[in-house]
């Protein structure tokens, strides 16, 4: 593996390349995702996820010369200097390293998955990368995404930590009215395949389904949770297509919960209910 010339001028074409690859029709465009930071590049490493090259500082490669000495060697390393790299990312202050890995590497969305997150167009980076994050650590198989914030977005990536490496997820879209309609639909078939689709509502709303503290419910069942919007909260539409709502019970002095902070604790119920079940079972 031989690194290329030093890279010292912010006109160079890569610079300009990277800087696309942060819209999604950058992304579209190369087939290409750009992962910033040492932790997302050994993620991908961990994963076995293909990588297509790396883009790295002089102090960089001569600290993580281990970590380069695992890749492939035919994949090219583009040195370029610091001002260089600051100039190409969206973080403020790199810690040196940016990776390209193709789209198609990020794994699809199961057709038998028995839980799935639903999140209705979603605006914020930071809730959507948390989201994210808290999906894959609550063994969620699928997440489905009503538009809103791009998954792929460097602010996103970064928030999650990756984990749409490993968290099968589809995108619908490419606007908010598209996503709902497509979305409506989804939640319609899994009606139809014996799936409790759970709204979750705040604890006075009112509407056909009377919402239940979020433990009340059986999660050991098929289940897909559905978020709503910040602020809005969940489509009408959306809404009317659900078979369960559950509520968290939380002090009147706030009016409601940040949907990424929601989301923590019906998320991890139902992998506790889960593991309660097999305990049982097996005992």
């Amino acid at each position: 593996m031989v690194p290329d010339l030093l890279i010292s001028s912010r006109r160079n074409p890569l610079v300009r390349r990277l800087r696309s690859l942060a819209t999604r029709a950058g992304r579209e465009r190369e087939g290409m995702v750009l992962l910033e930071g040492t932790h997302l590049l050994q993620e991908q490493l961990l994963q076995g996820a293909e990588l297509h090259e790396v883009i790295a500082t002089d102090p960089w490669i001569e600290r993580h010369s281990q970590l380069l000495g695992s890749l492939d060697p035919q994949i090219p390393i583009r040195r370029v200097t610091e001002e260089v790299l600051r100039s190409a990312l969206s973080t403020v202050t790199p810690d040196g390293v940016a990776c390209l890995c193709p789209l198609e590497c990020f794994p699809s969305p199961s057709l038998q998955a028995s839980f799935l997150l639903l999140l209705d167009r979603i605006q914020d980076p930071g809730n959507l990368g948390t989201l994210l994050r808290t999906a894959l650590a609550a063994d969620v198989e699928a997440v489905w995404l009503g538009a809103g914030a791009d998954p792929f977005s460097p602010k996103v990536l970064r928030a999650s930590s990756g984990s749409l490496l490993q968290l099968p997820h589809h995108r619908f879209g490419p606007d908010g009215e598209q996503a709902v309609e497509q979305m409506e639909q989804k939640l319609k078939e899994l009606v139809l395949q014996q799936v409790q689709v759970v709204a979750t509502l705040v604890p006075e709303a009112k509407g056909l389904l009377q919402p239940i503290p979020y433990w009340e419910l059986d999660w050991t069942l098929p289940t897909a949770l559905v978020l709503g919007t910040e602020g809005a909260g969940l489509h009408p539409r959306l809404q009317a297509c659900c078979t369960h709502a559950v509520t968290l019970p939380h002090s009147p002095r706030v009016e409601s919960l940040n949907v990424a902070a929601a989301a923590v604790p019906l998320l991890l119920e139902r992998r506790r209910a889960t593991m309660a079940r097999t305990t049982q079972q097996s005992g």
